[in-house]
């Protein structure tokens, strides 16, 4: 019997705990709903707040960027030899495909936002400070909290490059802002139509 790669281990791994569907059962226990078909029907913090009170959605936050960082940290840790940057960014990519279409709820999951938080963190650092403070800055600006993550997808390939990340490390870096983008394409469409929701002081 052919053994399995430590890659594909870690992969697979990082895949399957990214999938552990935080909002789904937290609002379940919660509100006895499916939080999919209520909202927005994203499986993510911003939801789960409208739907069951802010510190629902705190919780459902920081599991989800647990997610990405035990993928990162963790399982590229334990299931791989001195893993490189580029692999622990590869199982935080993995952690978040496991976020926006998790196994256990027919592939219907988030958006990856908080779970690319998490993944940054553990890979890499810098590139996710960029990231949550091009959020901030956004956020604070228009309020839109599409915007601020449409906006921190793109500094993610944008700050790489600008640190010299290359290679394997620069496209997986992309792939994750990629993946916000297409998740958010609802939202754009609904921004396109002046249609989506402001949050906090002067939403509407």
């Amino acid at each position: 019997m052919t053994a399995i790669p430590p890659i594909a281990e870690a992969l697979t791994a990082s895949y399957l705990l990214g999938s552990f569907p935080t909002a789904y059962l937290l609002v379940k226990w919660l509100k006895r709903i499916d939080v999919r078909t209520i909202g927005s029907g994203n499986m993510g913090a911003t939801n789960v707040t409208r739907v069951a009170g802010l510190w629902a959605g705190v919780v459902v936050f920081l599991i989800d960027i647990s997610k990405g960082l035990l993928a990162t940290r963790l399982i590229a840790s334990w299931l791989l030899s001195q893993p490189s940057p580029a692999l622990r960014l590869a199982c935080g990519v993995l952690a978040v495909l496991g976020h926006n279409f998790p196994l256990f709820l027919g592939f219907r999951g988030g958006k990856g936002v908080a779970t690319t938080i998490g993944a940054l963190l553990g890979a890499a650092p810098l590139i996710a400070g960029i990231y949550l403070a091009t959020w901030g800055i956004v956020f604070w600006s228009c309020r839109y909290v599409s915007v601020s993550s449409l906006a921190a997808a793109l500094a993610i390939p944008i700050a790489q490059y600008a640190t010299h990340r290359r290679g394997l490390e620069l496209i997986l870096g992309s792939v994750l802002g990629a993946l916000i983008i297409l998740r958010h394409r609802a939202n754009i469409i609904r921004l396109l139509q002046g249609r989506e929701h402001r949050s906090g002081p002067g939403r509407y």
